[in-house]
């Protein structure tokens, strides 16, 4: 953590860039400290003088925002009661933090405002990400029945991401990550997910263990166009690796065809994940 007068001599728009980022990170804390007791050695490792001198500091930098004093002066009072953390701290450094945003102009990336559930929610953090997933799946999340997903060694964590995150919009019902594909627990991979590995089921496992009795198509060059392609009803889509693609091993797997999107440009090259969102778009648009 910068010290406090570190911080107040920066210039002023990587003054505010940090502020926010301390209030995130105090935000997101509430959540997990175990109770409502202030104590010199929070998990952001700033103490109670510590965040009176920032809030203060943050008063007299927009002395006429009537939203950011009623904010500070609510915080201030949880501090002199000895709390730092809980619910009614996390929704004052929220409005603290997007006040921030509309002063400095500075944009927030869009998985800092969506998905409450995962990050700033009212529930608690579940560590394994599988056993939220199927909590929520079971009650509150629809999908195609039997629309699943298959990334073969996917190695950047925000290609993962973004596959999970398509693959939950569209209602996949399962995704199976290749054992070496990168973690979906890795932190750039659940940015770019937004949440969404704790609502689409995955498990990592073996080409061999897909589910047998139904379709298996890959999305690769050299196929049919998806402008024609059968799309089974029922079925497993897989996708390669962003250097070498799928796998001869997978690619004998596709027992239902190869699937590819006609290209025109120069370079006639698409991301893995941009791909997948279009394929997507297809193939649930031709369900019945």
């Amino acid at each position: 953590m910068i010290e406090l007068f570190k911080l107040i001599s920066l210039p002023q728009t990587q003054k505010i860039r940090k502020i926010i980022k301390i209030i995130e990170a105090l935000e997101y804390e509430c959540l997990a400290a175990p109770g409502d007791t202030l104590v010199p050695d929070l998990p952001l490792s700033c103490d109670a003088f510590y965040l009176q001198g920032l809030l203060k500091h943050i008063t007299e930098q927009y002395p006429d925002d009537e939203e950011i004093a009623a904010a500070v002066e609510s915080y201030t009072a949880e501090l002199q009661l000895g709390r730092a953390a809980g619910d009614d701290c996390r929704a004052v450094c929220n409005k603290i933090r997007h006040a921030l945003y509309r002063h400095s102009g500075i944009q927030p990336s869009e998985w800092d405002l969506i998905a409450p559930g995962t990050r700033y929610g009212m529930q608690p953090v579940v560590q394994d990400s599988r056993q939220k997933a199927a909590e929520c799946a079971a009650v509150t999340r629809p999908y195609y029945s039997g629309l699943y997903v298959y990334a073969e060694d996917i190695r950047a964590p925000f290609n993962l991401g973004s596959i999970f995150r398509t693959a939950e919009a569209f209602g996949v019902e399962k995704l199976f990550v290749s054992q070496d594909c990168v973690s979906p627990d890795q932190p750039r991979a659940q940015r770019s997910a937004m949440g969404c590995t704790g609502f689409l089921p995955w498990e990592r496992t073996h080409l061999e263990r897909l589910p047998a009795d139904i379709p298996v198509f890959a999305l690769e060059t050299g196929g049919m166009p998806i402008t024609s392609f059968p799309f089974p009803q029922q079925g497993v889509v897989l996708v390669g690796s962003e250097e070498l693609g799928l796998s001869a091993e997978a690619l004998k797997r596709a027992s239902a065809g190869v699937v590819s999107i006609p290209m025109k440009g120069v370079k006639a090259s698409l991301n893995v994940a941009v791909a997948f969102g279009i394929l997507m778009q297809c193939w649930t648009a031709s369900l019945q």
